[in-house]
């Protein structure tokens, strides 16, 4: 995930925090420190978080005063907290921050797509509509203007694209007769699968079982391959890539799961098949998991072993 989307994140919890405690928080910058310690740490953009949350709560009263003029049927107490300071985020950077750092588009994207990641149900469209006629207001600045960046990036045919190869796994081991699976949790909320980068040299497998043992503390045992997808990941630096990932079943001993200090991750647990549908988890792996669920029972109803 490009480190500017992760610090607009880390920024957002902390002006939740500051709003859940009527903004009494004495010092900013030390929940910010907190937050990012604990959930990215090693993140190199720490003064960019702290230069958009402190500005949110030093153009509060403006921005307040605009959200209650945007959306009139909604007033500002009622209006979810998580809701209330996407909106002070997005039109802080729309209205207060630097246009040719922060192009219109960019800062009413990237308060959607927080407000779907963190917020409810409708509340990406919600976002999206206070916004947008903020931004219809203003004059819709930058409408035709395309970062030559962005350019760049839009006119590389698929077919041309770099291809990074990752392998995944779905973690499980046998605990007093249950079945349990590894998943871990990132900064947006979802449960999701160990995977990595497949090293120089290294076939998937191998790069599977190194990089369960780096993120997870586990050693374990390749199974059963239970499929791939791919998706297009955009790097500030290196444009567009098609992202291929290899999965498969991977067994370990019962143990305690040991996360890596890793950015963009802040939690790993073991779940049992009953606890699985409770997860939030990205669609894209709703497959593999759910195969790699029917493999392992059908195994236990048979008896046979697991790898």
């Amino acid at each position: 995930m490009a480190n500017r989307h992760l610090s607009r994140s880390l920024a957002m919890q902390a002006l939740f925090e500051w709003d859940f405690g009527d903004g009494k928080i004495k010092d900013l910058d030390e929940t910010i420190d907190r937050i990012v310690a604990e959930f990215a740490p090693g993140l190199e953009e720490k003064n960019f978080i702290k230069e958009i949350a402190s500005g949110v709560i030093k153009h509060r009263a403006q921005i307040d005063k605009i959200i209650e003029k945007a959306a009139p049927d909604w007033p500002l107490e009622q209006i979810a907290t998580v809701d209330r300071n996407v909106l002070r985020l997005g039109l802080y950077e729309l209205i207060f921050g630097d246009r040719d750092d922060v192009p219109a588009k960019v800062a009413i994207n990237e308060a959607i797509e927080l407000a779907k990641t963190f917020g409810g149900e409708n509340s990406g469209r919600f976002v999206n509509g206070v916004l947008g006629t903020v931004y219809k207001e203003m004059g819709e600045p930058g409408k035709d203007d395309t970062p030559a960046k962005k350019k760049k990036i839009k006119d590389i045919p698929y077919e041309e694209m770099p291809i990074e190869k990752l392998g995944g796994a779905v973690v499980f081991c046998e605990d007093k007769g249950e079945i349990k699976l590894a998943f871990v949790h990132d900064v947006f909320g979802f449960w999701t699968l160990t995977k990595g980068h497949i090293e120089e040299g290294e076939s998937v497998k191998e790069g599977i079982k190194r990089e369960a043992k780096e993120e997870l503390g586990l050693d374990v045992v390749i199974g059963q391959e239970l499929g791939s997808n791919e998706y297009i990941a955009s790097d500030p630096e290196k444009g567009k890539t098609r992202r291929q990932v290899k999965y498969y079943l991977a067994k370990c001993e019962p143990g305690e799961i040991k996360l890596a200090v890793k950015g963009g991750l802040d939690g790993a647990s073991w779940f049992t098949f009953a606890k699985v549908p409770e997860l939030k988890i990205y669609d894209d792996i709703v497959p593999i998991i759910t195969k790699a669920i029917k493999i392992l029972a059908e195994k236990v109803k048979n008896e046979q072993e697991f790898v």
